[in-house]
């Protein structure tokens, strides 16, 4: 549906990002529902062509690369009144000078989940499988093996697993993880135990929950009450062969307690987010061998950053009906998000 009215709209990323962002049919779409120049994209709000598209923008639409957008950029852009963002957290670009301005935020962040929850179910299930440690094994000496009795905790059936924080990616594991027989806990501070009954999970506290799984995902956001949230104590309460997955933030992890319990053999650790990030080429999580680390993939890349970019082009559409964001960022939440 071709929106009543086209707000004037200037694009705000690394000019690189646009190509993947919009595919032909969402920049045709783009161009009906808004007045856009699809060929000037800011990454520098205090050059003069910049401050002249801003003169007019009543919508950013930006994304990473995006600068922040300050008092200064604010007085450049008199008639801005609104952010859409293609892409997940918007902390790096709204300042508390776009809320005393009243402008409206949405973001792309509910797409973002999508493919990072993707990452977490597969990676729950592979270490269910023994994936990792089979396929050293195999590849170090190939042979045909009774795996069932080398490893025998192996397999998904019945097993628990723990999702630390309700966030948007934590809920969407949480509905991927209905189609298996697991059992699911979760520890949050913000869900009672009505919506953790809602969600199909049973609401424990995070010492039980890191004592009981199997698997143990954080989901949480990174704010200075979650710092070290799984500290070396927490750890310790692991299960013997419990694997501890991470796909937030590496600072909610105490990264040297975690080589320590590591480097013991008891537990595993798939970890797509370290602290620090990138880690060091000679930093022993490289080695050891019970530890899986890639750099920072679960979430949008590739033909995944589309689905933002999609995302992000309904939501201008909205706006320009006049409606409200399907998935607005608000001031009083920003505080607790990622």
């Amino acid at each position: 549906m071709v929106a009543a009215r086209r707000p004037t709209t200037v694009l705000a990323m690394a000019p690189a990002h646009l190509p993947r962002l919009l595919d032909d049919q969402q920049r045709a779409r783009l161009s009906q529902i808004a007045d856009v120049d699809l060929g000037v994209v800011i990454d520098d709000f205090s050059t003069p062509a910049a401050k002249a598209a801003l003169r007019s923008a009543e919508v950013l639409f930006t994304c990473w690369g995006c600068p922040p957008v300050d008092e200064q950029v604010l007085a450049s852009a008199p008639r801005l009144r609104a952010i859409v963002h293609a892409a997940g957290s918007v902390k790096g670009i709204v300042t508390e000078a776009c809320w005393e301005r009243g402008l409206r935020v949405s973001s792309a962040a509910a797409a973002n989940a999508v493919p990072v929850a993707e990452y977490t179910v597969a990676m729950i299930v592979l270490a269910g499988k023994r994936a990792f440690d089979i396929q050293a094994t195999y590849r170090a000496q190939a042979a045909r093996r009774d795996w069932a009795a080398e490893y025998p905790n192996y397999g998904n059936y019945r097993r628990t697993v723990g999702i630390v924080g309700a966030s948007r990616v934590g809920r969407r594991v949480i509905e991927l993880l209905r189609s298996y027989d697991v059992d699911i806990l979760l520890s949050d501070p913000t869900v009672d135990q009505a919506e953790a009954q809602a969600l199909g999970v049973r609401l424990v506290e995070l010492d039980d929950l890191v004592a009981a799984s199997d698997v143990v995902s954080i989901h949480a956001p990174n704010i200075p009450e979650t710092f070290h949230l799984v500290d070396r104590r927490r750890l310790r309460l692991m299960r013997a062969g419990a694997t501890l997955i991470n796909t937030a933030r590496g600072a909610l992890v105490d990264t040297d307690a975690l080589v320590e319990e590591l480097a013991s053999g008891r537990i595993n650790a798939i970890l797509d987010v370290t602290d620090p990030e990138p880690l060091p080429p000679e930093h022993p999580l490289f080695t050891l061998p019970n530890v899986v680390v890639t750099p920072h993939i679960a979430g949008s890349l590739g033909n995944e950053v589309a689905r933002m970019g999609k995302l992000a082009v309904s939501e201008l559409e909205r706006y320009a009906r006049g409606e409200e964001f399907a998935h607005p960022v608000l001031r009083e939440q920003l505080s607790i998000l990622a």
